[in-house]
């Protein structure tokens, strides 16, 4: 984990919360501009639709990147002065990576140590999954707790931090 604080904010919530229009409101608001890092996959035609409406709701004004793996390499390839980051989001990264069955505790390490170095206003979404009962199986299981370590990695690490609910944003950090 990363001993010193980024400008980074960490916006987490619950499936369909509103956090990832409240992180696109935040990014906004910065006047700065706009690139978007999106981690999903397109797996079926559901997701396919997803991601289409989510840019056309974004629009012109945002420029797309999409990396569901090398996310850390994709954010120190577009990080710059004058930018302003989202990522969205981190637990989809968390399925890709274990998909692919990558080392998390480095990759999460790298996540966090990249974040005080950025130039970049980064903002990164993620969902809250640890609300729910005990999952019936391993991956699930393993999932959540990479999900929970990774949650409080990036909190610790950025200078502000959103819990939503209901739309609603309470700001649990900065």
């Amino acid at each position: 984990m990363s001993s010193s604080t980024s400008q980074a904010i960490f916006v987490l919530g619950g499936a369909r919360s509103g956090k990832s229009r409240f992180a696109e409101l935040l990014i906004s608001d910065m006047g700065l501009e706009r690139h978007y890092v999106a981690t999903g996959r397109a797996w079926d035609d559901e997701m396919r639709e997803r991601i289409a409406q989510h840019r056309a709701d974004r629009g012109d004004l945002w420029q797309t990147h999409e990396d569901p793996i090398d996310l850390v390499a994709r954010l120190a390839a577009i990080d710059a002065q004058g930018r302003a980051v989202l990522v969205d989001c981190l637990t989809l990264w968390i399925t890709n990576l274990m998909m692919a069955e990558r080392d998390m505790a480095a990759e999460f390490a790298a996540l966090t140590e990249f974040l005080p170095k950025a130039r970049s206003r980064l903002v990164l979404v993620s969902n809250e999954v640890g609300f729910g009962i005990v999952p019936e199986n391993r991956m699930a299981r393993e999932f959540r707790d990479h999900a929970g370590r990774l949650h409080q990695m990036v909190a610790a690490a950025s200078a502000e931090v959103y819990f939503i609910a209901a739309g609603l944003p309470l700001k649990m950090k900065g």
